[in-house]
């Protein structure tokens, strides 16, 4: 498997202490993505300019020429660029870093069984991304492998997939984590690359599956923290008779700058300033209004907000 990292003490992705696997790739080209290394498929690589010491044996060493040093940074041009890694070995410093990792699932198994002894009776794994459903058949024999140890297993997915090998993976997943972003259809397009008509269409396959479910909704100011955003996936969910544990509206931050600078993109979000925390509760109590005050709503990223 493609996987980006592998982050244990995880307590954001799923009930108690878990180790949360983060793969490689995803279908989906959210505007805010704050995990936009991992969209590509393959393992790639970037620069991290604090570690430069600028001796420029990167440069010297390409063999396609794909690499100029620009304004204190080494640039890579990806239309040169033939990904064979040349750059990394010849840097003294780990200035170059790869953005991924080949597991062996058998490996890859065992890596993370190393971790039950914090797990409790609570926590466990989860498959995240990126989006699981792009590693499908490896995912899917992984889970099983895992299941087959007792291990409580989370998989987080935008649903952007097929039905059926989403639904394959019911008798084995302790909790979906279900992604809903914008419901309008347009405007998912518009902001994800893709409109949410297979996203809904998968929701309402895993609940009629009897699959447990958290939903979760990045709060992103100007794109999904008006209340008719929040509105209407409250009456899709009370119309469609989704049943589901909790659903957490995601307060947006800016923690993922970094990650675009040394991607050298520009990230339309960088200034953007965060949600206050008036404008997160009253999209908890919109929701309510609709599903009911006893449902589980909550915002969640309690550092992340103003006033």
């Amino acid at each position: 498997m493609r996987v980006l990292n592998i982050q244990r003490m995880s307590t954001e992705d799923g009930p108690g202490l878990r180790t949360s696997v983060f793969l490689k790739g995803c279908p989906l080209r959210c505007l805010w993505c704050h995990n936009p290394e991992s969209i590509d498929p393959k393992i790639t690589k970037e620069w991290i300019g604090s570690r430069c010491i600028g001796c420029l044996m990167c440069i010297d060493h390409c063999p396609e020429s794909a690499l100029t040093f620009e304004n204190d940074q080494v640039i890579i041009h990806p239309e040169l660029c033939h990904d064979c890694f040349t750059c990394l070995d010849v840097c003294p410093t780990g200035a170059w870093h790869e953005v991924g990792q080949e597991w062996d699932l058998e490996a890859l198994k065992k890596e993370l069984l190393k971790d039950q002894a914090y797990f409790g009776k609570d926590g466990g794994i989860t498959l995240t991304g990126g989006e699981v459903m792009m590693q499908k058949n490896d995912a899917f024999t992984l889970v099983q492998a895992l299941k087959a140890e007792g291990i409580h297993i989370c998989l987080d997915t935008c649903g952007q997939c097929d039905e059926a090998d989403l639904l394959r993976f019911v008798p084995y997943i302790d909790v979906f984590l279900y992604d809903l972003k914008v419901f309008d259809a347009q405007k998912h397009l518009a902001n994800c690359g893709v409109d949410n008509q297979i996203i809904l269409k998968n929701l309402v396959a895993l609940n009629q599956a009897g699959a447990s479910l958290w939903l979760r909704t990045p709060i992103i100011p100007g794109y999904s923290d008006d209340l008719e955003n929040i509105r209407a996936f409250a009456q899709f969910l009370k119309d469609e008779k989704i049943k589901f544990e909790r659903w957490e509206l995601m307060a947006f931050n800016n923690l993922c700058t970094s990650k675009y600078e040394r991607l050298h993109q520009d990230w339309l979000f960088k200034d953007r300033p965060l949600i206050k925390k008036e404008t997160l509760t009253q999209l908890v109590d919109e929701a309510k209004s609709i599903l009911g005050e006893t449902t589980m709503i909550q915002y969640t990223g309690t550092t992340f907000w103003e006033g």
